[in-house]
């Protein structure tokens, strides 16, 4: 079995969650202290936003799901919209999203 744990610095903690929360369709699993908020994505799959001011906005991330346009409109019925869209050769589509720090989170997908 594997676990993944992938990290985000956030330079405030309310506002990341709920910006994530938008993002990803759900509050957070749970807050393993005051300064984190851990999101789970895929089974022991899971995003975290900390607080860590002095590097927040600098985390990148990409997750790929199987519907892209079905979470991408569910996304935006949540208020968010995406900074840019690509696709590539091979007809894989990213989409990318800046939380409010500026950290970089993409959403990948096959072709439509």
């Amino acid at each position: 079995m594997a676990d993944l744990f992938a990290g985000l610095p956030v330079t405030d903690l309310a506002r990341g969650a709920r910006w994530y929360e938008a993002l990803l369709g759900g509050p957070p699993a749970f807050y393993p202290n005051d300064v984190e908020a851990v999101f789970e994505v895929i089974e022991h799959g899971y995003v975290y936003i900390e607080v860590k001011p002095e590097i927040a906005g600098s985390g990148f991330v990409t997750l790929f799901v199987d519907d892209l346009d079905a979470r991408l409109a569910a996304i935006a019925d949540r208020g968010l919209r995406p900074t840019s869209r690509e696709t590539y050769d091979n007809g894989v589509r990213k989409t990318l999203f800046r939380d409010p720090d500026g950290n970089e989170i993409g959403l990948g997908g096959g072709p439509a």
